[in-house]
């Protein structure tokens, strides 16, 4: 990306962000990996943090390499992205209420 496409955008992009977000990025990696093949924690425990360190990591993403923030200039982008979660959760959980329903009427 060139400076003059950034400063249109309104994003300062450096390398050092990208240096930040693959060290958390990679940090959380370790992290979950760690949780899960250590065994030191219970299932349940272990599931949670998972779980967090997912979204965490989902977060990292979002900002330190799609460079989406709450500046005007991400405005839509935001919004096109948590549309498509909304129709994935629809498409999802519709799919698994009609596959719990379609059992329920089986058995």
């Amino acid at each position: 990306m060139s400076q003059a496409h950034n400063e249109e955008m309104g994003a300062k992009i450096t390398t050092k962000a990208y240096v930040v977000g693959f060290v958390l990025a990679l940090l959380l990696t370790i992290v979950s990996f760690g949780m899960a093949m250590s065994g030191a924690f219970s299932r349940t425990a272990t599931i949670v943090g998972l779980f967090i360190a997912a979204f965490a990591q989902m977060v990292v993403h979002l900002h330190y390499f799609l460079h989406l923030d709450k500046s005007s200039a991400q405005r839509w982008n935001v919004i096109a992205l948590l549309f498509t979660a909304l129709l994935l959760f629809i498409f999802v959980g519709g799919t698994l209420w009609v596959m719990y329903t379609l059992n329920a009427r089986m058995m």
